[in-house]
């Protein structure tokens, strides 16, 4: 069973946090609203994130500085960000998003369509990692059942060679258990 995608939103303003919750609706995504920079920093120590939606400006620890905090954590550096804004289009904020390791950086008033898309992306793009990420567990798995199994030909064939009648037994057990998967 493949978990939901999660998008972590991030605004002080709980007015906004609804409206990113209404733009978000219906998209195969669990929205996780929280009102500040610390809220979200103790989220992500919980879950796992396909996206961040984070304010720019909020009081305490504004969006940059937790942005800042998120892309130093080994486990969190991967998660794209986009900053929302109602800032003026400054440049300089924009850049500074970008510096702390924003995907992208959008002012309101912003397009929900185009946010709902840039979301799908992301989302998609978290789904299928968790896709590859199992696969290749799976193809590591056998990997490992594989050379289990020509050891288990390897020494048996050995022992067939010696010709003694109990190497021999000892040989066909050992291809039994590989046979039927367990360690011999």
């Amino acid at each position: 069973m493949t978990q939901m995608a999660k998008a972590l939103l991030v605004d002080d303003r709980r007015q906004n946090l609804t409206a990113l919750e209404a733009i978000l609706q219906g998209l195969p995504v669990q929205s996780v609203a929280v009102e500040s920079g610390e809220a979200a920093l103790k989220q992500l120590l919980v879950d796992d994130f396909a996206v961040i939606l984070l304010d720019a400006q909020m009081p305490d620890m504004d969006g940059f500085e937790t942005a800042s905090h998120i892309k130093r954590r080994e486990r969190t550096r991967h998660v794209p960000i986009i900053f929302l804004t109602a800032a003026d289009r400054d440049a300089q904020l924009a850049l500074r998003g970008y510096q702390v390791g924003a995907v992208d950086y959008l002012t309101k008033p912003f397009d929900p369509w185009v946010l709902r898309a840039k979301v799908s992306v992301f989302v998609e793009l978290w789904v299928k990692t968790r896709q590859l990420a199992a696969q290749s567990d799976l193809v590591r798995e056998r990997d490992t059942q594989w050379r289990r199994l020509t050891d288990a030909v390897d020494e048996a064939t050995a022992l067939l060679r010696s010709g003694d009648p109990e190497s021999r037994e000892r040989a066909m057990e050992m291809l039994e258990q590989a046979r039927w998967g367990s360690t011999p």
